[in-house]
């Protein structure tokens, strides 16, 4: 029923969104604004999900995220803007301070808590595919996505409805290409950019304690959302410094931050797979798991190579399988490394035990192709030392995966 409702919600918000686009933009503004405003989409998305290689998200959430951003947080930003900007016309009687005021301070606002509130709601009723920085990350850049493309569906047609009232053919001059140049082409990344500072907050809140820390659990992704707001208010405001200011801060500011939010990401996706190297081999002396596995689990190469050789042997099924392996085994590793630092929650053993239960069922395929990955991950073998003559010289002896 509650997944029911939220469909039906976001379809409706959809409905509502759509037709407050169209009455601005007109039909044939709407139609190119739409064409238009796809393009970077396929982009962005594939960029977020190859982000997500190392411990995967279910796709419903990712339909979830886009879709929230898209309808309900579209809705929520043209309606909300939209009354206070004329509220503070009507309060001032100066047309140009609204406006400036609704760029700079209202929207900021109204637009980052609207998409952070598809990331809320994954936090709380997600929990289980909420578990990194990551996670955050994926989802808040997801639902800005969502949220850009149907911004850019206003603005584009509205800049076509003004070179069609100026009689402006579709050249490089009109505004129409200025504007495809400015949003779509020089800076697509603008909105998820300042929503995924408010996915970090949220993705650390995740890892911290179920137990303690519970303001910094709160205080982080207001931290965060604070963050998101103000970069948001400080590019509005960047059209306003001048001729130049606009190229200015895009430069000196939103590409550095862009650089910086980059490197963290898969700094940390990293460090998640140098996690499940080191959290794995537990499992191996249980028997739970086999002895190549850390070291294929623990390389991105490695994985893709597993599921390709089930693909090759086992059809689609198999290769589905050993991804989903692969998944489960992040997730047991990324859980036993928060136990052994405290911060796993009160369910570690009932969750444990489901991951063992889900990597056990799907072993059959996954063994074999992990092992036959394992071979570009793992590290050299040789012999142990013994007592007696040298051993004869020769080429290193290489680590067999079969061989156990």
């Amino acid at each position: 029923m509650r997944v029911t409702a939220l469909a039906t919600l976001l379809a409706l918000s959809g409905v509502v969104i759509a037709a407050l686009v169209r009455e601005q933009t007109g039909t044939e503004g709407f139609l190119v604004g739409l064409g238009l405003a796809v393009v970077p989409v396929p982009l962005l998305i594939s960029a977020f999900r190859w982000l997500d290689r190392v411990q995967p998200g279910p796709w419903r959430n990712t339909v979830f995220a886009f879709a929230w951003g898209a309808c309900a947080a579209a809705l929520i930003a043209i309606v909300a803007n939209s009354f206070a900007t004329r509220w503070i016309e009507t309060a001032t009687a100066d047309p140009t301070s609204a406006d400036t005021l609704g760029a700079t301070v209202i929207a900021p606002i109204v637009e980052e808590s609207a998409k952070a509130a598809a990331v809320l709601l994954v936090f709380l009723f997600r929990r289980r595919d909420f578990s990194s920085v990551v996670d955050g990350i994926v989802i808040a850049g997801v639902t800005a996505t969502g949220f850009a493309f149907t911004e850019n569906i206003l603005y584009l047609g509205n800049a076509f409805g003004t070179d069609q009232l100026a009689g402006t053919g579709p050249g490089l001059s009109s505004v129409t290409a200025a504007t495809f140049f400015v949003r779509i082409v020089m800076s697509p990344f603008a909105h998820p950019l300042f929503t995924v500072l408010t996915g970090i907050g949220f993705g650390i809140a995740a890892v911290t304690a179920a137990d303690r820390g519970r303001v910094r659990r709160i205080l982080l992704p207001l931290a965060g959302l604070l963050a998101a707001m103000g970069m948001h208010a400080f590019w509005n405001g960047s059209s306003s410094l001048g001729e130049y200011g606009f190229f200015a801060v895009y430069a000196a500011f939103m590409v550095p931050v862009f650089g910086l939010v980059t490197w963290l990401a898969v700094f940390v996706r990293q460090r998640e797979l140098r996690t499940v190297r080191q959290e794995l081999p537990a499992y191996v002396a249980a028997g739970w798991v086999a002895p190549p596995e850390p070291f294929a689990l623990g390389s991105l190469k490695a994985r893709r190579l597993a599921r390709e050789f089930a693909a090759h042997y086992g059809g689609r099924q198999a290769a589905q399988s050993v991804a989903e392996y692969e998944s489960y085994a992040t997730s047991l590793a990324l859980l036993r490394h928060r136990g052994r630092r405290g911060r796993a929650g009160a369910d570690f053993v009932v969750r444990e035990r489901e991951l063992l239960k889900e990597l056990w069922e799907r072993r059959g395929y996954a063994r074999a192709a992990l092992a036959y990955g394992s071979q570009i991950a793992a590290p050299m073998w040789l012999p142990p030392a013994y007592a007696g003559p040298p051993p004869p010289q020769g080429p290193a002896y290489t680590y067999n995966p079969y061989k156990y």
